[in-house]
């Protein structure tokens, strides 16, 4: 307390203090003393108060102890009273045994004679309800044998209650209502056969479907009381519960699953399309039976029965069972398409649970998947082994077919452009093209490994394609005359691959996706090696068939016959000519290649038939005659083959300047100029040889050897600078039996 006093002292200086911190606060020194003082009175008063509070509180709660304790001694002398009384009650109590025994007998008899007009009319009634269930009158066939069941419960109850033991009675009561159990059975034979066409009926008659609803709510009540009174008293009347709500959901399930599966009308030996069919027919037996449940059968049931949903659950899960036992069975390529589009995207379209009209009951982001992603992707896996070997025989059949066309004695069918072609790109890429279409409908991910698929085969086939092609012309080559169109179908070989071109990249932009296209680049890149091989060996196989026609003519070149006025170059440029009239009808790109050939080809034919020196000019007229009938012929040439490819940007100067160039040496007439004549030439065409230079200073004829070695020797040892767009020819030509030494000799 004295600690206390202290500390209030301490803090009334400090206050005190606080206040009287300048001179001019002295002035204030009473107003200070009186708001002091106010402030203390009003604390005093609500101390006052709270003290006064907690007194009453604490007066008022001993009052009520005092009570609660009058109480607790009351009510403790009410016990004793109690049990005293109980005690002095047990004598009575077994006094009275025998009035029990008589209350129960009473309850006996009242529930017989409640019943007796039952218990008499047992067989009357039974006959009277098995009339009213052939005429249709369920309910009040039912409300009759409720009675019936209500007499026979009431009179077992009490022989029960009576003799538990007593299994003699029971058995005769339960034998004496035997027919009541039959014709609770054929009242539920009608029942679950309406229960089985409730679609139909729910149509037809709604109300017959009410009635049996109403029937099986009336027993399912029974139940409930019979198993409460079970619970209370331990007895329960034969036959129950009868369970017939769960009974009818049982019913309902397996109509659904044998209406599923009773819609397969074909099989595969009847009908290539069975499995079409059979989907079919169960999107719309489902969809309208859903339809039907919604807005008819709904209404025919309590709430509680959720029944759509119920039925909703039913057919997804008779339709899982359905596609698992289709999935395992043996199905062909075509079929697991079928089957699959129809689970991954019909069943979920517009056309079945996604239907307008059932939503929005029916989600069908919630709905399960009818098949497991493992047997889809078995599904998958097969029909990508199944596809790879249909098209490898689809391939080679239409290969074969191909073929077959290529002896025929008619020319190959021409497209709108005039160009020669065959049915094969048209029959690959509409095969590719069907199976494609046929994978999107799946999914994106398996259309883009069917086109990858598509793709490598056809890499393989162009390989079959280009060795039967390569086959085709030896074949013609050991008979000549056989197949009679062998230009024509050589010249649809090329034109096919150049459709083949178009079709792979119009294949690939349809279906595609634009981030697969680097990852394809390779392979695309490859066939297109492949079929311009294809293309490049048609094109030659076709000019050694002109140029074996123009051999006899090649012949005559520089020989005494060519330069006595032979016509061996009109002749080769007329048949140029009437080649490249069929040869017109190979289509650009490869026409372009096939001209620049030609002419590449007859360039170096004439250059190597002046390199075997089958004449040797002997003297300078001879000279000046044969080189400007070089140069005639190279300009016939030149002109040739301007004709032949217009507007192609074809070089026929510089091939046929190659000509020109070696007349000029040919036609010079001061030997001592011919060193730079020859230097000239071979600045302009290094891959010359020496051998080249000796056969063509041989065909001069006015060339000693001292000279010809001289300059053979000196070219040797001159630099070299090729022109960087020279395409070398010479290395194609050889001087066979000509050799230097030999000339030196």
């Amino acid at each position: 307390m004295e600690e206390m006093d202290r500390e209030a002292v301490a803090t009334a200086v400090q206050r005190v203090a606080g206040m009287l911190q300048r001179p001019d606060q002295l002035d204030k020194v009473e107003q200070y003393r009186r708001r002091e003082a106010r402030k203390k009175a009003s604390v005093e008063a609500r101390l006052k108060a709270a003290i006064q509070s907690q007194l009453d509180g604490v007066r008022t709660g001993l009052s009520q102890l005092h009570n609660a304790l009058n109480d607790v001694k009351d009510i403790q002398q009410s016990l004793i009273d109690v049990n005293k009384d109980w005690r002095q009650s047990i004598n009575t109590i077994e006094n009275l045994r025998d009035v029990k025994d008589a209350v129960v007998q009473h309850s006996q008899l009242a529930a017989a004679v409640e019943n007796l007009k039952n218990i008499f009319s047992v067989p009357e009634i039974v006959r009277e309800a098995q009339d009213l269930i052939e005429q249709g009158e369920l309910l009040q066939a039912h409300r009759k044998l409720m009675d019936l069941e209500c007499s026979r419960d009431n009179l077992m109850y009490e022989q029960y209650r009576m003799d538990s033991k007593n299994t003699h009675d029971m058995n005769l009561i339960h034998t004496y209502f035997g027919d009541m159990q039959k014709l609770s059975e054929e009242l539920a034979k009608q029942l679950w056969m309406v229960v089985q066409r409730s679609l139909v009926t729910v149509r037809r008659d709604p109300t017959l479907l009410v009635s049996v609803v109403r029937i099986i709510e009336r027993e399912e009540k029974i139940d409930r009381r019979m198993l409460d009174r079970k619970k209370q008293t331990g007895f329960i009347p034969p036959g129950r519960p009868k369970n017939w709500k769960e009974k009818m959901f049982n019913i309902l399930e397996r109509t659904v699953s044998t209406r599923i599966e009773g819609t397969q009308a074909d099989t595969r030996e009847s009908d290539k399309m069975w499995l079409v069919r059979h989907l079919e027919i169960i999107r719309k037996y489902v969809l309208d039976d859903l339809l039907v449940a919604k807005t008819l059968l709904d209404q025919c049931f309590p709430p509680h029965y959720d029944i759509f949903k119920r039925l909703l659950s039913m057919y997804h899960q008779a339709l899982s069972i359905r596609m698992q036992e289709l999935a395992s069975e043996d199905l062909e390529a075509n079929e697991i398409v079928s089957l699959l589009t129809w689970v991954l995207n019909t069943y979920k379209s517009a056309e079945m649970m996604g239907n307008s009209e059932l939503s929005p009951e029916v989600d069908i982001n919630c709905l399960n998947l009818l098949l497991s992603q493992n047997v889809v992707d078995q599904l998958l896996s097969k029909y990508m082994s199944t596809l790879t070997s249909n098209i490898i025989g689809w391939l080679r059949k239409a290969l074969e077919t191909d073929k077959k066309d290529w002896v025929k004695k008619t020319e190959p069918e021409a497209d709108q452009d005039g160009y020669y072609q065959t049915t094969l790109p048209a029959i690959v890429f509409q095969m590719f093209e069907q199976n494609l279409q046929v994978a999107a409908q799946i999914n994106d991910d398996l259309k883009t490994k069917v086109l990858l698929l598509c793709l490598q085969q056809m890499n393989s086939f162009l390989t079959r394609y280009r060795d039967e092609a390569q086959l085709y012309k030896e074949e013609h080559l050991k008979n000549r005359q056989y197949p009679q169109c062998y230009v024509q179908y050589m010249i649809a070989v090329i034109n096919n691959c150049q459709t083949f071109k178009e079709s792979i990249i119009s294949l690939k932009r349809k279906y595609l996706k634009i981030e697969m296209e680097d990852m394809l680049s390779s392979s695309h890149t490859n066939m297109d090696a492949i079929l311009d091989t294809i293309a490049k060996e048609a094109c030659s196989s076709l000019l050694d068939e002109v140029f074996m026609d123009l051999e006899p003519h090649l012949n005559e070149l520089m020989t005494k016959k060519w330069l006595m006025g032979s016509n061996a170059v009109g002749t080769i440029c007329v048949t140029v000519e009437d080649y490249f009239n069929d040869f017109a009808k190979i289509k650009r790109p490869y026409r372009k290649t096939m001209t620049s050939e030609a002419h590449r080809r007859v360039v170096v034919e004439y250059i190597r038939a002046i390199m075997l020196k089958r004449i040797s000019f002997k003297n300078a007229e001879e000279r000046k005659e044969g080189a400007e009938r070089m140069i005639k012929e190279a300009e016939q040439f030149r002109f040739l083959f301007k004709k032949l490819a217009p507007g192609s940007g074809e070089d026929t100067e510089g091939l046929c300047g190659i000509i020109e160039a070696i007349a000029e040496v040919i036609k010079l007439t001061d030997p001592s100029l011919l060193y730079l004549e020859v230097s000239t030439l071979v600045s302009k065409y290094p891959d010359i040889r020496d051998d080249h230079i000796a056969a063509l200073l041989t065909v001069r004829g006015d060339a000693s050897r001292d000279m010809k070695q001289t300059i053979i020797e000196t070219l040797d040892q001159g630099p070299s600078q090729p022109n960087p767009n020279y395409v070398p020819i010479f290395k194609e030509i050889s001087v066979p039996t000509l050799t230097v030494p030999k000339l030196l000799k």
